[in-house]
């Protein structure tokens, strides 16, 4: 059998959609429920809030606009998340004025940026976020946060369905397992956008 690589390029799966004009840094769901391990859900995401970091900075230097998700139920079991509340019942956690919904105090986040709220992994789902980027003419959407085979995929297919030129800066995502986090890159990257270095993406959205 041929190699993943080979399979992939013989679909013409291997080539880079680039990047647009305007861009939006998307932060999903970097909310303590998910990086703090003492949560269920959360784990040591220390080094994606770093890279993340150091994108927002990059995005409030060149202007660019910084979307922040959260996930956040406001029923004790979750119902209002449906049935993937029943699959992952630790979303139940994430309730509305918890500490575990609260973004995490170490992104350099400000009031310029914008909270969005969400129920499902896509932060496009039955939310503001298309309507949000349309208005500010945005063309490009950098993908950073949690988790790489959960929110950030979801988001990343449906920013692509959108429209949307879709970037995902590799070391600003991450996971609770290597395994999932790597597979999950490599489809992105194959099918719905640009996996590319934090340090390529940043002087991307520090230009004016």
């Amino acid at each position: 059998m041929a190699d993943r690589e080979t399979i992939y390029e013989q679909a013409e799966m291997d080539s880079q959609v680039g990047y647009g004009d305007e861009p939006a840094l998307l932060v999903v769901d970097l909310q303590t429920g998910f990086t703090d391990p003492e949560n269920p859900l959360g784990g040591d995401l220390t080094g994606v809030v770093s890279q993340t970091n150091d994108l927002i900075d990059a995005a409030h230097s060149g202007d660019a606009p910084v979307v922040c998700t959260r996930i956040v139920t406001t029923h004790d079991d979750a119902r209002d998340m449906g049935v993937w509340a029943e699959k992952v019942p630790s979303l139940s956690t994430l309730r509305a004025g918890s500490r575990w919904v609260d973004l995490d105090p170490r992104l350099h986040t400000d009031d310029r940026d914008h909270r969005l709220d969400k129920r499902q992994a896509s932060a496009y789902h039955e939310t503001e976020l298309d309507s949000l980027l349309t208005a500010m003419g945005v063309d490009t959407v950098v993908v950073a946060g949690c988790t790489t085979s959960g929110c950030i995929r979801a988001t990343a297919v449906d920013a692509c369905s959108h429209g949307y030129r879709t970037i995902v800066p590799e070391a600003a995502v991450g996971d609770r397992a290597a395994d999932p986090h790597e597979a999950n890159l490599f489809d992105i990257n194959a099918k719905y956008g640009d996996v590319r270095p934090v340090e390529e993406v940043s002087e991307y959205l520090r230009e004016p």
